[in-house]
């Protein structure tokens, strides 16, 4: 058994109430916002417009995007470099890091390389295996999980060091985060997986999608019996469904998401599908807000990040609060400042 965490050592540092990076997202959640994060698909190009053009759909509505790393084994301009554009004009990117593609010599390179450039938070992850992807016959690395590279960062960051024990002299200032599946196969370890990811470093957490609210209910007050939500911003991910077609592919292929039979249901016998997955997005937001411990929400609109803004402006989460977006005016938002 995981008893709560006490502060002795191997409990994660710095806590809670701590800020370890400059970074707004961060401040945002320690501030007690309700937080909304995106996943911005990388562009497969090499112009930097095609990036602010991604970008500039969630203006206003998110306090964070996710630079998806290599997503579903595919190739995509890099997640350092995305970041690197975003950060430049004053968003506040979610660096992603999949272990699938590189060893710890690169993603120790990267991590300084990213913070000097001003990205302030990172999301660790083991990343998916090459077969699912388009280059099957490319040679996977996995050198650490995403356990191992939570540890490695938070090494870096709180003891100025590089795992071969080299000095660091300007550590990088980031805000850790890790992934969690509430639904994976076995349900009652997840609560263990996650206090091992805050033990590892993990300050925040984005979840799997998430369309079965009582399982995501059930795993928060696990989590809170354990002490575990007093150490980490939890936020779960939601998504709009296209059709039932495709909430049945998901449920079907994806591990660890279930999609209840009401949800299928409601959307063969809806008029417009589309819509109907954005009104059942809207609705589970707003059920997922009232779950004590959730911090906020990670959304993944995939092929559907237009109408991200439609989906947060009707849940009423960020009660009149507007997201800092290049150009707007510095009092638009006075609880957290800006980057």
């Amino acid at each position: 058994m995981i008893a709560p965490w006490d502060g002795s050592p191997g409990a994660p540092l710095p806590e809670k109430e701590g800020h370890v990076s400059r970074g707004r997202l961060e401040r945002v959640l320690r501030s007690g916002k309700f937080a909304v994060t995106a996943e911005l698909a990388p562009p497969d190009s090499a112009l930097a417009e095609d990036v602010y053009e991604r970008a500039r759909v969630f203006d206003g509505w998110v306090d964070g995007m996710n630079a998806t790393d290599g997503s579903g084994a595919h190739c995509h301009m890099s997640s350092v470099a995305m970041c690197a554009l975003l950060t430049n004009v004053g968003y506040s990117p979610v660096l992603q890091i999949s272990c699938r593609d590189k060893n710890r010599i690169a993603i120790q390179g990267d991590v300084l390389g990213a913070a000097a450039m001003g990205v302030s938070n990172v999301l660790c992850l083991s990343g998916d295996g090459v077969q699912v992807g388009d280059h099957p016959e490319a040679k996977p690395v996995f050198d650490l999980d995403s356990m191992s590279l939570l540890e490695m960062i938070r090494i870096m960051r709180d003891e100025s060091r590089f795992l071969s024990g080299r000095k660091i002299t300007s550590p990088p200032q980031l805000f850790l985060g890790a992934a969690e599946n509430p639904g994976a196969p076995p349900v009652d370890f997840r609560p263990y997986r996650l206090a091992k990811k805050i033990a590892a470093g993990a300050q925040f957490i984005q979840t799997q999608y998430v369309y079965d609210v009582e399982q995501l209910r059930e795993f928060m007050a696990r989590s809170r019996d354990l002490g575990l939500l007093e150490q980490c911003f939890i936020l779960p991910g939601v998504g709009p469904l296209a059709s039932a077609r495709t909430a049945l592919w998901i449920r079907n292929n994806v591990p660890g998401v279930f999609i209840p039979d009401a949800v299928i249901k409601r959307l063969e016998g809806a008029e417009d599908p589309k819509r109907e997955g954005r009104r059942l997005c809207v609705e589970l937001i707003q059920q997922i807000r009232e779950i004590e411990g959730v911090s906020g929400v990670h959304i993944m609109a995939y092929r559907q990040e237009e109408f991200v803004a439609e989906i947060v402006e009707q849940s009423g989460v960020l009660e009149g609060r507007v997201p800092w977006y290049p150009g707007c005016e510095k009092k638009s938002e006075p609880a957290v400042g800006s980057a």
